[in-house]
């Protein structure tokens, strides 16, 4: 579509996209899966925008968007089939533009169809061997199959391209941790909180170009591991807060943190004793 000039001059509306990094220590939806980055759609400050006008003598104009635009909005409204739509498109006009295909690959995604998905995720890296987006999405793809050993080796292809998305380090910890490769998923946690110390505290979306499954099996023993990564970047807060967590999801090993040199450091702190002392037994009281 043609953008009117005349919309920039008036000083409309205009849609601008931000980056924002997902993630929540842990979460799930219906799908599994959720998507980082995502669009955000934000207005430009109130004085550039033009006020209705009363006047029948004035026109207004209206940005047109553009139709991966149209896609993208789809995508934030989880209207999944029209955004398929759309971006098959686009792909189909443009076979060689490797972020439709992408897009294309989540919107099916995020329907489950993965054996679509996945093609339009090796398409696009086929077109773009260096698109890290793609390439990450086809780990996605093995994780959720629980094909640990194929994830793990797509997400690092992923971080060889891009080695400073800690969304990447962090798919591939939990790619390792479903492997039962532990040390290795917790040296992959460490290296996405060095990269973002917050990573785990900001919001998650289900629409943008790097997606993320972060369902886990072993929950409890998620959590410990986690815990240990906090503690590690010296974050004491959410140390104690997954500690809370994997105690509360039965973890039987809690009382390994105190040989451990990484827990060292805050072992007399009461909130951290309090969460690795062992639950009180139930007992039925005894009848005379």
């Amino acid at each position: 579509m043609k953008r009117n000039s005349v919309a920039f001059l008036a000083g409309l509306l205009l849609l601008s996209f931000t980056i924002s990094s997902s993630a929540q220590s842990f979460t799930e939806s219906s799908s599994g899966v959720a998507s980082v980055p995502a669009p955000r759609i934000s207005l430009p400050p109130a004085q550039s925008q033009v006020p209705t006008a009363t006047d029948p003598s004035v026109i207004t104009v209206r940005p047109e968007l553009t139709d991966e635009q149209i896609g993208d909005l789809h995508m934030v409204r989880k209207e999944y089939r029209e955004a398929t739509q759309v971006f098959k498109k686009l792909s189909d006009a443009e076979p060689r533009n490797p972020v439709y295909l992408n897009k294309l690959g989540i919107a099916l995604h995020q329907q489950a169809a993965l054996t679509l998905a996945i093609k339009c995720y090796e398409r696009a890296v086929k077109v773009d061997p260096t698109y890290a987006d793609a390439e990450n999405n086809i780990g996605t793809i093995w994780y959720q199959r629980k094909r640990y050993g194929k994830a793990i080796r797509a997400y690092q292809k992923a971080i060889n391209l891009r080695k400073d998305m800690p969304v990447l380090y962090s798919n591939l910890a939990y790619a390792y941790f479903g492997d039962k490769k532990y040390e290795q998923s917790l040296a992959s946690f460490r290296q996405a909180l060095t990269l973002d110390p917050a990573f785990f505290e900001q919001s998650g979306s289900r629409t943008g170009s790097v997606l993320q499954d972060r369902s886990v099996d072993d929950r409890g023993r998620f959590y410990f591991l986690l815990a240990k990564s906090f503690a590690e970047a010296g974050n004491l807060e959410r140390c104690i807060i997954y500690l809370r967590k994997a105690k509360d999801e039965g973890f039987t090993a809690m009382a390994a943190a105190k040989a451990d040199p990484v827990f060292a450091a805050y072992l007399k702190v009461p909130e951290v004793q309090e969460a690795l002392a062992p639950k009180p037994t139930d007992r039925v009281p005894q009848q005379h």
